[in-house]
């Protein structure tokens, strides 16, 4: 019975829910309030919630309470107890296919829509397979700093943890693995999704041109691009950027853990005009966008739910504010590599279209990087050069 008292406080949880802060705040605020909630009661209300947004569109309009039990069987790829008490049938099919689970459950082939405005999406996205992909919990992607793979596998076969090498940088690991139990991060493998990764396939362009001396990262947040610069083009002046002097705090105490220390570190607003002691003549201006994020949304699936549209038009003006207040800081045959964690067309290639329209820029390449095969984010990236 105390797993119908799941369902129960699952539900109550997601009708209370309004979307205006991220679901795992509101939850943590939750079990605050209410103390009589055990460790396990947390983690399974928890897990029945989140199945529940994993359905996104789906669940719009449809009983909470089924929903959950359907997204349980369809999120679950092993049997376990929290659906053989809710379902036991189910639980003893829970092997089957996504579309063989859908059959038993009469959801019409194809009407599984779990992703909004696909619409909007940019068109390299396989619609059926990227809806589909939100039902699992994204894995956990590391990026080996130069010198350090074998230090990293030693340690993570040391504590019999399961990873996969998927080259010679990139290694992936379970959702919840705990990390800063077993690495130096930063110093010797830095939390970086695979996509965010292949980013560095764009920087290698860069650096097989000729010297890079002068870089800036205009919207640096954590650094992580700033980080694999340094991996992939070697040793330049960086300057770093962001509107939040918290997030630069963060970074500051991140680069001291990567032996980061010939950086320049600004706070500005590159939204506003005639912002001072932007850096000048730079060689190459990364530019990871701030962007609606829909590329992550495995990892926070209750944006699937609580999603406005319009965010979509408001990050593409944020995001010509910055392409314009940046591009004159890039001296002639310079590199403007723009990325986003967006799926959205008008994030991506309508941006790199209003790049482009800008004097002397060229278009090097440009790609959806596809992360829903491999359990990993979905981002977009363009390398430009100025002519």
């Amino acid at each position: 019975m105390k797993h119908f008292s799941y369902l129960n406080s699952a539900a109550a949880i997601i009708e209370n829910y309004n979307g205006s802060q991220p679901f795992h705040l509101f939850i943590k605020d939750f079990f605050r309030q209410y103390k009589k909630y055990g460790s396990k009661d947390r983690k399974q209300i928890s897990h029945l919630c989140y199945c529940y947004y994993r359905l996104g569109e789906y669940a719009r309009n449809k009983p909470v309470q089924q929903c959950i039990c359907e997204a349980l069987f369809l999120c679950s790829g092993t049997p376990n107890e929290l659906l053989e008490a809710i379902n036991p049938a189910w639980n003893n099919q829970v092997l089957l296919t996504i579309e063989e689970k859908c059959a038993l459950l009469q959801i019409p082939p194809g009407s599984l829509n779990i992703f909004p405005s696909t619409g909007q999406l940019s068109n390299d996205i396989d619609i059926a397979a990227f809806n589909i992909s939100h039902l699992v919990q994204p894995d956990t992607f590391i990026r080996i700093r130069p010198g350090q793979l074998q230090t990293v596998t030693d340690k993570l076969t040391q504590a019999k943890v399961y990873f996969k090498v998927l080259n010679p940088q990139c290694i992936q690991l379970p959702a919840a693995t705990k990390l800063d139990e077993l690495l130096h991060l930063n110093k010797e493998a830095v939390i970086q999704d695979y996509s965010s990764q292949q980013t560095g396939l764009l920087m290698e362009l860069v650096a097989a041109a000729g010297a890079v001396h002068n870089v800036w990262d205009c919207c640096a947040a954590s650094g992580g691009k700033s980080i694999l610069a340094k991996d992939t083009l070697g040793n330049f002046h960086l300057t770093v950027s962001d509107i939040r002097p918290a997030i630069l705090a963060n970074l500051a105490k991140r680069f001291r853990e990567a032996n980061i220390t010939n950086y320049n570190s600004l706070q500005a607003d590159l939204t506003k005009p005639f912002t001072k002691n932007l850096p000048q003549n730079a060689d190459l201006i990364i530019a990871d966008a701030p962007c609606t994020g829909s590329g992550t949304w495995g990892r926070t699936p209750e944006r699937l739910t609580w999603f406005d549209e319009k965010e979509i038009d408001s990050y593409s003006r944020l995001q010509q504010k910055i392409v314009s207040a940046v591009l004159p800081s890039l001296k002639q045959g310079g590199y403007f590599l723009y990325i986003t964690c967006s799926v959205f067309k008008k994030e991506n290639e309508d941006l790199a279209a209003f790049i482009m329209q800008n004097p002397g820029m060229q278009l090097i390449q440009k790609e959806i990087l596809k992360g829903y095969p491999l359990k990993a984010d979905t981002m977009f990236a363009a390398l430009f050069k100025r002519r």
